[in-house]
């Protein structure tokens, strides 16, 4: 996974207004800048939206990760929704949905996927690290939080792996 890319500026939408899951999705991914300059929304928005109809990506939590492969696409791409109210999302614990997040990734690059929606989750595992985001004033400070953490939990992870292919 290139480390450039992850939450680059146009990535964070904080003030999203939909209260229907659907409509929060299509939100997310037609306000998110990062899906227009290197894709088409709509293709993101098909591929996503019939991923979700399938099964729900609520985590629990306030947290879901919403996710589609989209043909066309050179790399994946993320973007992360705030609503301050929440979104009902038939997520396991049944609350509401503060943090959304949309990953969008070409077909061929499955592990490039993989890492990057573990390392998001790792990153939103803590109740004050998701407190810390949903209470962000702009989309450049959440951004930047959400960038430096998950590069640092991309670097925990890849680290035992440089450890052993130094050795």
């Amino acid at each position: 996974m290139q480390r450039h890319h992850c939450f680059e500026a146009g990535s964070v939408v904080c003030d999203l207004r939909s209260t229907d899951k659907f409509d929060a999705l299509r939100e997310l991914i037609h306000r998110a800048p990062i899906f227009s300059r290197w894709s088409v929304p709509a293709d993101v928005e098909a591929a996503v939206v019939a991923r979700e109809h399938q099964q729900s990506t609520g985590f629990g939590h306030g947290i879901a990760v919403a996710h589609g492969r989209v043909n066309g696409l050179a790399r994946v791409l993320m973007a992360l929704g705030i609503s301050r109210g929440g979104i009902p999302y038939d997520s396991p614990d049944g609350e509401p949905v503060r943090l959304l997040a949309v990953i969008a990734s070409p077909p061929n690059l499955s592990l490039d996927y993989l890492q990057a929606l573990s390392t998001l989750v790792r990153c939103l595992r803590e109740p004050e690290d998701r407190a810390a985001l949903i209470h962000g004033t702009t989309a450049r400070e959440v951004e930047e939080r959400i960038r430096t953490a998950f590069l640092a939990e991309l670097d925990r992870f890849e680290e035992p792996l440089r450890r052993g292919s130094a050795g």
